[in-house]
């Protein structure tokens, strides 16, 4: 319940716009660099924040929300951003303020977000699996909606096969990202079902032959035979606990043995005192110099994994050890530093708290032998063990 108060007080009341987090530059590593300005809508966040106030029966929240999604990205899909400003402005150039000093010596401060010009493939499956997670949970059913979902996917079928910057909105080089991948997989997957399940005009037959085709690719590619593990990116050997989503999304079953090694290897490359670091900062994979605390949603994606794989005991351990860290009114930032037991990043974070709602939701379920996930929207829909 604080989680979900949380969403309420970071949403903004005329447009329904839910901001990443009210801070800007509080630093993901005290005396580093990477310290962001939050203040804006990410279209990442779409499908699991729509899900954490679906799943808690909020539905005039989710529907402001949907609304303002919608909004946000009409139009031109070529135009469309990773994330906007809460009334949905565009232009969200970065600077830096030179004259202040940051929060313990942590510069550069920063106002604005260069990540909004990047290309970030992976939203145009979150934004088609909102529309599909909507239309399941019965959060409104609009025809112009679905116009520009066949637009999406339309633009994705020429884009799919192109490099990105990925989840992380990484600064250096654009890769083949794993994750970005399996999200255009996403992407066709709920295009399809909106078709079969609720009689949605498309290129059915098309868009499976697709969404085949990136699942194949996926599954050679991105697959480390020496790890015994998929990889954050195509032939490359670096972990990412992104990997967690791929039983979530429904791109492979929880109890896969590619999916089971590779929540083996994420846990034992990614842990930091049990809780998960995104990725190795110090691999320069992300064109900063490195230094990050534990990443929070990470945490809570591993809670998920170890419920749907039936660990049921490891996965309520994990959860409460997260409980454990809020502050003293129940408030998460977006990382945490285990060895100085202190909350790091911008705060609160929507985030963190999204992926909080949606752990506690999926652990309930799990506890009746249900299986939950994204790839499952209604409750008729889920599959027994």
């Amino acid at each position: 319940m604080r989680s979900l108060i949380v969403l309420k007080g970071l949403t903004y009341r005329p447009t329904g716009g839910i901001v990443a987090a009210p801070t800007t530059s509080l630093p993901e590593w005290p005396g580093g660099e990477r310290n962001w300005d939050y203040r804006y809508c990410w279209l990442r966040d779409a499908t699991l924040t729509l899900l954490a106030l679906v799943n808690a029966g909020y539905l005039e929240e989710a529907s402001e929300w949907r609304a303002w999604l919608l909004r946000a990205v009409a139009g031109d899909p070529d135009n469309v951003q990773i994330m906007y400003g809460v009334a949905g402005e565009r232009r969200l150039p970065e600077w830096q303020v030179e004259w202040l000093p940051g929060f313990e010596n942590s510069r550069p401060v920063r106002i604005g977000n260069t990540a909004a010009e990047q290309d970030q493939l992976d939203v145009y499956g979150e934004v088609t699996d909102a529309m599909y997670q909507a239309r399941a949970n019965s959060v409104g059913a609009l025809l112009p909606a679905w116009d520009f979902g066949r637009q999406v996917l339309g633009l994705l079928e020429h884009r799919w096969h192109e490099p990105d910057e990925g989840i992380w909105e990484v600064r250096g080089r654009r890769r083949h990202f794993t994750h970005s991948k399996v999200m255009a997989w996403v992407a066709f997957d709920r295009g399809i079902r909106l078709c079969e399940e609720f009689g949605r005009e498309g290129p059915v037959e098309r868009w499976r032959a697709i969404r085949d085709e990136i699942h194949a690719q996926v599954c050679d590619e991105a697959w480390n035979g020496e790890l015994g593990s998929f990889t954050q990116s195509y032939g490359s050997s670096r972990l990412d606990a992104s990997l967690l989503l791929l039983p979530t999304v429904g791109f492979l079953p929880p109890w896969d043995p590619r999916f089971r090694g590779t929540l083996h290897a994420v846990q034992a490359g990614l842990s930091s005192d049990g809780f998960l670091l995104r990725y190795r900062s110090e691999e320069a994979v992300d064109g900063l110099p490195a230094g990050e605390a534990a990443f929070l949603p990470c945490s809570f994606w591993l809670v998920d994994a170890l419920a749907l794989g039936g660990r049921h005991d490891e996965a309520t351990e994990l959860f409460e050890r997260l409980l454990g860290v809020r502050n003293d009114v129940g408030l998460l930032a977006e990382e945490y530093d285990p060895a100085d037991k202190r909350l790091l990043g911008n705060f609160p974070q929507a985030f963190s708290h999204v992926a909080l709602v949606n752990s506690a939701i999926n652990l309930a379920r799990t506890t009746d032998g249900w299986l939950p996930g994204r790839n499952t929207a209604a409750a008729d829909q889920r599959l027994r063990w």
